[in-house]
């Protein structure tokens, strides 16, 4: 991974302009734990400019504090935790602009979001989708897990337990949201709701099935990888320090 320099009065656009070029997948794995809400906000604003031709393609990897949240077709009825319960947990519950139902994410679990023009790439959003499905299949099994497709259910399946949730938007030709992939984080956390509004399936965990201790980190690159051979198009991995820090933060 290269590590981008970011001074003081550099607009962060101008600098993903260039380290974002189209013909490559740019790939940034973002540190820590980001906070949903700004980095919903920051999608938007990434879609819009790659809508615009100001930036390339881009996958961002990263995880996730505590939270929950539902899709526009999704049912606040599947989400089985009052207020009270949420606080005690440290979550929160959000009614995003996605598709899909009900979801959660938080540490361990690799969440990304593709900043795609299928436009460009001549994709359909039904076959961006399956395409998601078949490049996350590809990186469950580079870890022995032997992960599938299930006709009738959006998402990456290991019997009839979920490993990936995935919800996506399309706005003028460009795709942002993306998947969520399970590889350790704590499971406990989907008995609170009813995950994507399908009552008799469960969720597991790369961790789990392999029973070994497998971090984020872990399965990146593999994802990264299997994404942008999906896409036809070369990874491009570079630093992240500052160049998607939403609007907010650098004002």
């Amino acid at each position: 991974m290269v590590a981008l320099p970011v001074q003081p009065g550099w607009q962060a656009d101008r600098m993903l302009a260039d380290v974002a070029p189209s013909g490559v997948l740019t790939v940034v794995r973002l540190p820590g734990l980001t906070p949903y809400l700004p980095m919903w906000e920051r999608q938007r604003e990434l879609a819009a400019a790659r809508a615009r031709g100001e930036i390339g393609d881009l996958l961002l990897l990263l995880e996730h504090p505590h939270v929950f949240t539902n899709g526009r077709r999704g049912d606040r009825a599947h989400l089985l935790a009052d207020e009270a319960e949420l606080h005690r947990i440290g979550a929160l519950y959000l009614e995003v602009d996605r598709g899909g139902d009900i979801t959660y994410h938080g540490p361990g679990q690799l969440v990304g979001y593709g900043i795609i023009h299928l436009e460009e790439r001549k994709l359909g959003v039904r076959e961006y989708v399956r395409g998601l499905e078949r490049a996350l299949i590809q990186t469950a099994a580079h870890f022995g897990v032997l992960a599938s497709a299930v006709p009738g259910y959006t998402g990456v399946w290991v019997g009839n337990e979920k490993i990936v949730a995935i919800g996506v938007r399309v706005t003028r030709g460009v795709a942002y949201h993306g998947f969520a992939l399970n590889v350790d984080p704590d499971l406990s956390y989907f008995a609170r709701i009813i995950p994507c509004g399908i009552p008799d399936r469960g969720v597991t965990s790369l961790a789990r099935l392999t029973g070994k201790p497998l971090t984020v980190d872990d399965v990146a690159p593999v994802c990264a990888r299997e994404l942008a051979a999906m896409l036809g198009l070369p990874a491009h991995w570079v630093g992240s320090l500052g160049l998607l820090a939403p609007a907010e933060e650098r004002r």
